[in-house]
């Protein structure tokens, strides 16, 4: 065989089910080796696309997603999504065909230096300069975005290479051992949590990475003490659940945010620095910090902790537990009340164009527990993240460590095919859709059946809201609109536009049980952004 039907036989022994690309004439090899595979390619038509499909494939998974692109600009378009992977922790395997080694060494045409390119946004770029390094390479890429945290590896295939003989095998994969905490980590941190009088608990995604959602919950419940999200972190216990406080990660000072003003003791599980800067939750840095992680915490002036255990979240949570001697008297029960209340606000308000607060709500109701919604980056993004109640871990995905816009479409691509039988909804603004809406032929090539709901206000609507709390005004942030449902159905979905805020979950619902891509206009009433900035900004903490 040649190095190119090596690297597949190495790919379908990771256990890869897709490959998500476009094909080019220096990556042609592999394409041809993938014809005689049990692995599927998916043909994109963009290769950003294909990177956010690899993208929220792993987040959903736990297993790297795989995208396939050409040398030059076809590499240059996955470094977006390559990047977004590597931030928000998604195991991600990138491979991008080049040109032959014999022009490496000069200027040639659409040659780049790849490796240089892709080495600040991955864990791991390496170049396949032997035929027998191939199997090295390609199970050193795939165990180091899978291992703790995860993220982004590259790949750079030259053709020459990749169509030279070669005689050899797939490595063995080998599954990593549980990491336990010491039992002075254990100790320490059950110590500093049994002192505190008003703990709190923020959960990051790095437990839901790490399989620890249902030992969070025993823990919250076992000691009494309530439990926020950060946004990557919905569904990690339920919205539902007495003890949850809600979602964390606006900057301005939110209700959830007077539980840390309060607390004595945070204790963050799973928490990553670069969702939710601590500056913004702790910003007298006086507090004490117990880390519980399967990583060290990272350096930070606002992040000094006084304990910390690091291992299994199913193996530390418990032990801690078992140390703190007693349950802490609910102190939050006004707090997550007054949440509760102001949570529900316009939910059922029949004003049009539509308020932010009424569609997340026919969205939650449109929904079973199990569904999935993918949401993209702009201001529906913190209406979705601050009002949207998940009830199971990965049920919303948001990315918010990278945070780019274009990930909804191509994502919900991916969800449809990591999770075939649970409905897929993806939620974006006007703005992020056309950044990737190429990807409507992607689904309906695959005959795969998914919403498209547009939150449509013909503006960079984040943009403008910070344009107007920082200079009180606001410019370029407007844009004109193709008819978004004529422009569906000219890919072979359908198309449907809201023109009554209580035609919004009738139609959702019919959208839902279509078996195919349907999208939805739905203008939104962004005037509600500025009257929540203004109360929050008057909000007095209940506790």
């Amino acid at each position: 065989m040649n190095a190119a039907q090596l690297l597949v036989r190495c790919l379908e022994s990771e256990g890869v089910e897709y490959v998500f690309g476009i094909p080019g004439e220096e990556n042609l090899a592999i394409v041809d080796a993938l014809l005689d595979s049990p692995i599927r390619f998916i043909t994109t038509r963009h290769e950003q696309g294909a990177a956010f499909m690899a993208d929220v494939y792993g987040r959903l998974t736990g297993r790297a997603g795989v995208c396939l692109s050409t040398l030059g600009p076809g590499a240059t378009n996955l470094v977006t999504g390559v990047a977004d992977a590597n931030m928000d922790r998604a195991p991600l395997v990138a491979i991008a065909g080049q040109a032959s080694t014999m022009r490496l060494h000069k200027e040639s045409h659409q040659a780049l230096n790849l490796i240089n390119l892709f080495t600040p946004i991955t864990k791991y770029a390496a170049q396949i300069l032997e035929p027998e390094t191939v199997n090295e390479i390609v199970r050193k890429a795939f165990k180091l975005a899978q291992i703790e945290k995860p993220g982004a590896c590259f790949i750079d295939f030259p053709e020459n290479i990749a169509s030279a003989p070669v005689a050899a095998a797939p490595l063995r994969v080998q599954a990593s051992s549980a990491l336990r905490p010491t039992p002075s980590q254990v100790s320490n941190s059950a110590r500093v949590i049994d002192e505190a009088r008003f703990p709190i608990i923020m959960a990051g995604n790095g437990v839901i990475r790490g399989q620890g959602t249902q030992a969070l919950v025993a823990f919250a419940e076992r000691l009494n003490i309530p439990v926020a999200t950060t946004f990557m972190a919905k569904g990690a216990i339920p919205a539902s659940h007495p003890l949850s406080l809600g979602t964390v990660g606006l900057q301005a000072h939110d209700y959830v945010s007077c539980g840390f003003d309060r607390a004595d003791v945070i204790i963050c599980v799973g928490y990553d620095i670069v969702e939710y800067p601590p500056a913004l939750w702790h910003r007298s840095a006086d507090r004490k910090i117990v880390h519980i992680d399967q990583r060290p915490a990272e350096v930070d002036a606002h992040y000094i902790i006084t304990a910390g255990a690091l291992g299994d979240y199913a193996i530390t949570l418990p032990a801690i537990a078992a140390e703190v001697t007693q349950a802490k008297p609910d102190r939050f029960a006004e707090l997550r009340e007054v949440i509760r209340q102001e949570l529900a606000t316009h939910r059922t308000d029949q004003g049009f164009p539509v308020k932010p607060q009424r569609i997340v709500a026919d969205l939650r109701e449109a929904l079973d527990a199990d569904d999935i919604v993918l949401c993209d980056v702009g201001a529906h993004k913190l209406w979705m993240a601050r009002l949207y109640s998940a009830e199971r871990p990965n049920t919303c995905i948001i990315s918010n460590g990278f945070a780019s816009m274009g990930i909804a479409v191509p994502g919900a691509v991916a969800s449809a095919l990591a999770m075939p039988g649970r409905k897929i909804v993806a939620v974006t603004g006007d703005g992020g859709f056309l950044m990737n809406s190429q990807e409507i032929e992607t689904a309906v090539r695959l005959k795969l059946s998914l919403v498209i709901l547009i939150w449509s206000d013909g503006s960079y609507g984040l943009i403008e809201w910070k344009q107007e709390l920082q200079y009180q005004r606001s410019g370029n942030v407007r844009f004109a609109n193709p008819d978004f449902v004529r422009y569906a159905e000219s890919f072979g979905a359908q198309g449907r536009r809201i023109e009554r805020a209580e035609d919004l979950l009738p139609t959702l619902r019919a959208a839902l049980a279509a078996q195919t891509v349907t999208l939805i206009d739905c203008p939104v009433d962004y005037r509600e952004n500025m009257r929540l900035t203004e109360q929050l900004g008057q909000m007095i903490c209940p506790i």
